[in-house]
């Protein structure tokens, strides 16, 4: 930890330097995110996760900062170039990209034009020619010829001197700038198909000759037009108007109209075209391509979140289907803590001998196992499946629900899944996780890899190193934000929860085997290496909600209970009587047990807790039905109002499931009969909405929906329906105008993208 970064992140975030400095101190210590921003609330000022989090990853890029400056104090430490003034140019360097430009005349480098001028002493002739006082430069670079040396000619020794002018230009560190500034500001994103690519890139036919600004690509449209490029179908350039380009350099650097500054000017040029283009080029890349992960990972960790915190349906005895067609649906039964009971396969789409064989199987199952809702995976023939469980005379009040299914392939065939059923083939896992996903979305889901469970855009395309920390910031918050029953969680499970980690919850979970559930908190100190650090991390968010205290299934942390005590002890009652009496709660003074290290937030926190011991901050289950009839993709027609869920959320719109197997796109110029800035403004991954068809193409499997009352132009569709470019001035950029920027957007057009992303990898969802 460095104190002087306390005040830069203080500044940055809007808050005190105190908060910043407190709160790096609990994270130097181990606290986690969770625990600092709900148990910590006195000491950061009531920060909240978002707030923390950020601390924590700006101290992470600083220090990374530190220690890029120290290296390179080091380096020219060690060359004996280091002086007071550059000692002083790189301790006030605030960036990466300062530090480095500074850095990079001092850089050691491979051998150069610039080099090789120096060994032939051209240097003197270079440092007289950037004077660029009054002379005769054929004249003075005359002097310079040396047979010795290799320069034969006044015209090579003025070639010379000019190379060692362009490495000056390129090492300028107010050049380098400036031009960076004109690179972000001015810059020109320009794609074209390789020659031999037309044929076989077709699903990049919208990028074959197409520019648009760098300060305003989208960040969807960045890492299509890169994956393009990597896939070796396209071309792509990121450089400002070369005119504007060498016009700045010239007036930072070409001074009068002498012989000499001739050569200046000729040297600037080969600097820009030789040397500080492709840098500046290859530095911009670099920073469009962060801001692009930037914005898809945020995308990615919101999605998430929106799922993991999905509804449960809770407690229930369930009958989960994996369904099928010829191999049948792999039907599963499991009891109200998720156990499984029993599996088979059955047949209802075969034959009617076997449809009728399957219903009365199905019966048999319910009333055996006391079935209170079925759940069937949302993949292939679950309409079909769907419809034959709903025609069935099914004993009791059983909900039948659709159960989005991504991912579940990817846990059956997981390590996780294997420990857990290691006699069970991959289908009865599949179907278990179905199931289990319905009565608990996130118990079940943080069992599968962030990436595979089907929400966010172009995950394989950002930097994995961040995605996999964002996702696991997200994973950690909502498991904590939810609290983990410690008797029934799986070790998974158990590993999210703050301060523990996967040995920890692996030896809880042993524990609970060999000793039977945990009677109180107090219990958990008995695990093996669980010791205080550990325990005060995680107590409050792990529930025993038949415990003999009834503290221990809230989010009351332990270090509080005696305050809780003392309430209940002042107003004459049990801390169970003060929990069950809104009365007697009402008449608590929390001023009263207010001191130095428990203020009002954390007694806010605890009364709230006292009301609703270990709420679920979840919303209610709301169970969604799609329309009958409408199973396939050809039974779509524009107009059409239907039911369906948003499965995932991308930065151009939200695809929606309407129960034909085939995601439709809400485009975000379609969310509402208003602007919308970004499609997680209006739905959440999810949710329940009402759309209307506007466009379907069968034969690519792509379908246009509106969430408008009143459908207007499908930009989708035009987007599907218009030929690819035939001229390439079709895609200049004019001044005031920028293609498919803001101005463009509100007139409904959709933004270009690759054929197979963000529709094939988005929509193929089975």
């Amino acid at each position: 930890m460095n104190p002087l970064h306390y005040e830069k992140i203080g500044r940055e975030l809007n808050i005190t330097e105190k908060q910043v400095g407190d709160t790096a101190q609990m994270l130097e210590e181990g606290a986690t995110v969770p625990f600092i921003a709900r148990y910590r609330k006195e000491v950061t000022g009531s920060l909240d996760e978002v707030a923390v989090t950020a601390i924590r990853d700006r101290l992470h890029e600083l220090a990374e900062l530190e220690n890029r400056r120290n290296a390179i104090l080091k380096s020219l430490t060690e060359r004996n170039l280091l002086t007071p003034e550059l000692t002083e140019k790189i301790a006030a360097a605030e960036t990466l990209s300062t530090l480095e430009d500074i850095y990079l005349p001092f850089r050691p480098k491979r051998r150069t034009r610039a080099t090789a001028a120096r060994e032939k002493g051209l240097e003197p002739l270079a440092v007289k020619i950037f004077t660029q006082e009054e002379m005769d430069a054929a004249r003075e670079a005359a002097v310079f010829i040396s047979e010795e040396k290799g320069v034969a000619t006044a015209d090579e020794a003025l070639a010379g001197a000019r190379d060692i002018i362009a490495e000056w230009v390129n090492e300028d560190q107010n050049a380098r700038a400036k031009m960076r500034m004109l690179f972000l500001e001015k810059g020109v994103i320009r794609t074209t198909i390789l020659p031999d690519k037309t044929e076989t890139g077709i699903k990049y036919k919208d990028y074959y000759d197409w520019e648009e600004p760098v300060a305003t690509a989208p960040s969807h449209r960045v890492l299509a037009m890169r994956r393009g490029e990597r896939e070796e179908f396209l071309i792509l350039r990121m450089t400002p108007p070369e005119e504007e380009a060498l016009a700045l350099l010239e007036e930072l650097f070409v001074q009068g109209s002498t012989q000499a500054s001739e050569q200046v000017r000729l040297a600037v040029h080969d600097s820009y075209k030789r040397l500080l283009s492709s840098s500046m080029e290859t530095e911009i890349r670099l920073t469009v391509k962060k801001k692009a992960d930037e914005t898809a990972i945020k995308i990615f960790a919101e999605n998430l979140r929106q799922l993991l915190m999905a509804p449960p349906l809770g407690q229930k005895a369930l009958l989960a289907v994996d369904p099928g067609f010829r191999t049948g649906s792999k039907t599963v039964c499991l009891d109200r803590q998720g156990k499984l009971l029993h599996y088979e396969t059955i047949f209802p789409l075969l034959s009617e001998k076997a449809r009728k064989e399957a219903g009365q199987n199905v019966k048999i199952l319910c009333n055996k196992y006391g079935i209170e809702a079925v759940a069937i995976g949302n993949g292939t023939a679950s309409r079909e499946t769907e419809a034959f469980f709903r025609s069935l005379d099914l004993p009791g009040e059983i909900t039948i629900v659709m159960v989005n299914e991504s991912g579940a392939s990817v846990y059956s065939a997981s390590q996780a899944a294997r420990d857990e059923f290691p006699d069970e083939d991959i289908t009865v896992r599949g179907a278990v996780s179905i199931g289990r996903r319905l009565m608990d979305p996130l118990a079940e889901l943080v069992k599968i890899e962030p990436k595979s469970i089907g929400v966010g855009q172009y995950q394989h395309d950002v930097d994995q190193d961040e995605l996999q920390r964002a996702l696991d910031d997200t994973v950690v918050s909502c498991v904590n934000a939810v609290g983990v029953e410690v008797n029934t969680a799986s070790a998974r499970l158990l590993s999210y929860v703050s301060g523990l980690g996967p040995a920890l919850a692996e030896n809880i979970v042993q524990y609970r085997n060999d000793n039977g559930p945990f009677a109180t908190r107090e219990d958990l100190k008995n695990v093996k290496r669980l010791g205080a650090k550990a325990f005060e991390q995680a107590a409050g968010f792990l529930r025993i909600r038949d415990s003999i205290n009834p503290l221990d299934g809230s989010a009351v942390h332990p270090e509080s209970y005696s305050i809780v005590e003392k309430m209940a002890c002042d107003h004459g009652c049990t801390v169970r009587d003060l929990m069950a009496d809104e009365a007697k709660r009402q008449k608590i003074v929390l001023t009263d047990y207010a001191t130095d290290k428990v203020g009002l937030p954390t007694l806010r926190d605890i009364m709230a807790e006292l009301a609703k011991p270990g709420r679920d901050p979840r919303q209610k289950f709301e169970n969604i039905v799609f329309a009958e009839g409408i199973e396939k993709i050809s039974d779509l027609i524009p107009g059409m109002k239907l039911t369906g869920v948003v499965t995932n959320i991308t930065a151009f719109g939200a695809f929606v499931d309407i129960g034909v197997h085939q995601d439709g796109l809400v485009h975000l110029s379609e969310m509402a009969d208003r602007f919308v800035k970004t499609p997680a403004d209006v739905v959440k991954v999810g949710e329940k909405v009402d759309v209307t068809v506007l466009a379907v193409d069968t034969e690519r499997k792509r379908i246009s929906l509106t969430l408008k009352k009143t459908p207007g132009e499908n930009p989708v569709a035009e987007h599907i329906d218009r030929p690819a470019p035939s001229k390439p001035t079709e895609h200049k950029i004019t001044p005031g105008k920028q293609p498919h920027g803001p101005n463009e957007k509100k007139r409904g057009k959709e933004p270009p993208r690759p054929f197979n992303n963000p529709f094939a990898d988005a929509l193929r969802r089975r």
